[in-house]
């Protein structure tokens, strides 16, 4: 095998990772989206609980069906880590819960 080879093997083993890790955080976040307070999100100043689900199921879809590194999945990709990274922690504090920390 050539050197182009394993550079070629190597880089779509990168894409498949980047894909299954994206796709589980989606699933991940899509799930905490679901078990949510529907008052929570317009608590918080955040859309809808309704859109929210919308949004990390199709984000969910995009990333599982498209794969790294199309546009589709980078549009799931961003839908997921804003959910993440902004919504899911306020959300979690308005309730007085969180998924990864315990309360002392």
């Amino acid at each position: 095998m050539s050197l182009v080879g394993v550079l070629a093997a190597g880089q779509n083993i990168v894409l498949w990772l980047l894909t299954v890790v994206a796709g589980v955080a989606a699933v991940v976040a899509l799930i905490h989206a679901s078990i949510q307070r529907k008052d929570a999100f317009p608590a918080v100043d955040k859309q809808s609980k309704v859109l929210w689900v919308s949004l990390l199921a199709a984000a969910t879809v995009f990333i599982w069906i498209f794969q790294a590194p199309t546009i589709l999945y980078l549009i799931g990709v961003v839908a997921l880590i804003v959910y993440l990274v902004d919504v899911r922690p306020r959300v979690d504090a308005v309730q007085g819960k969180s998924w990864f920390r315990k309360h002392g």
